[in-house]
Order: C-alpha cells, then sequence, then structure tokens
C-alpha cells in the first residue's frame, strides 16, 4: 500500500467536524433546537484555542460535557469553533470551543454519535489521531451482549485500519 499523500484522515475528520459546524450554525440562527433535539459535547479543556473560566478549568482540568438543549445564550459559530452562554450551578459562563477540541459530539433524540481521538495536550505522538464514527445502539440492543459472531458488520470506523503500519 502506497504513503497516503492526500491524507484522507483529515479529510475525513474536517467532514465530520463539518456536520457539527452545519447543526451548530442552524441552532445559532434560530435561537433554538427543533424537536427533541439536544447535544452532548465533549471536548478537551487545554486544547489550543478553548477559553473557559478558571473555575471550571480547575474543575476539569482535561476535558468536559457540555449539555446544549434548553438554556444556552449568545451562541456564535465560526469556521473554527464555536461560542456559547451556559449557567453551571446557577453561574452563567462563556465558553470558546474550537471545533478540533471536540471528542465526542452526540443528539440521544436520534442517537446519532461522532466521536474524535484528540489526543490529550501532554501526548506529543499527534500523528495517530484517528476518528470513529458510529451510530449508537438502541436500548434493547444494548441490553444484549454482543459476541464475535453477532458483530454488526460497518458499525464502527477506524481510519487508522486504512493506513499502512509502519
Amino acid at each position: 500500500m502506497g504513503q497516503d499523500h492526500i491524507r484522507y484522515d483529515i479529510l475525513a475528520q474536517d467532514a465530520l467536524r463539518g456536520v457539527i459546524r452545519k447543526v451548530l450554525a442552524e441552532v445559532a440562527a434560530t435561537g433554538r433546537l427543533p424537536g427533541d433535539h439536544h447535544f452532548f459535547i465533549t471536548f478537551l479543556t487545554g486544547a489550543p484555542g478553548v477559553r473557559i473560566s478558571q473555575h471550571l478549568k480547575a474543575k476539569y482540568a482535561e476535558q468536559m460535557t457540555i449539555v446544549i438543549q434548553h438554556q444556552f445564550w449568545d451562541m456564535k459559530v465560526t469556521d473554527v469553533g464555536f461560542e456559547i452562554g451556559l449557567s453551571f450551578s446557577d453561574t452563567p459562563e462563556k465558553l470558546v470551543i474550537p471545533y478540533n477540541a471536540i471528542r465526542g459530539f452526540y443528539d440521544p433524540s436520534v442517537n446519532f454519535e461522532l466521536e474524535f481521538d484528540v489526543p490529550l495536550v501532554e501526548e506529543e505522538d499527534a500523528g495517530s489521531a484517528e476518528i470513529t464514527a458510529y451510530p449508537v445502539a438502541t436500548e434493547e440492543a444494548k441490553a444484549k451482549p454482543e459476541t464475535d459472531e453477532e458483530k454488526k458488520p460497518g458499525s464502527v470506523v477506524s481510519l487508522d485500519s486504512f493506513r499502512k503500519k509502519q
């Protein structure tokens, strides 16, 4: 297998982050989430470009998950990230989150999930980043243990599996 000069892994990661960008832009434009949609977004608090209060940074030194549902304000979406106002223990906070800092995006109303393997800031091997995208199983499927013979093909996509091992 030849060397990937195109860097499909990066292109795929950018495309999937574009899904998040588009969804958040629509929410920012209307000021509300459609239907029962709501989002859990997990991000690295120490990633470049992340801006959160010192209080939140102390409480969530590596990563945190925010929920965007009923109460948020001043959402602004750009090409590189978004900012949002949220309340934590009745204290209003402004957060700035670049898309490259996001580790996970989940909309439980439709069982849609994206996971990004973003290395922690302390990790030095940024070249081993991979992205995994998969739908979340239904509650019925979660309750049933899966054996090797029952694994569903195509439910997990790992870009590292397509890379040439060096």
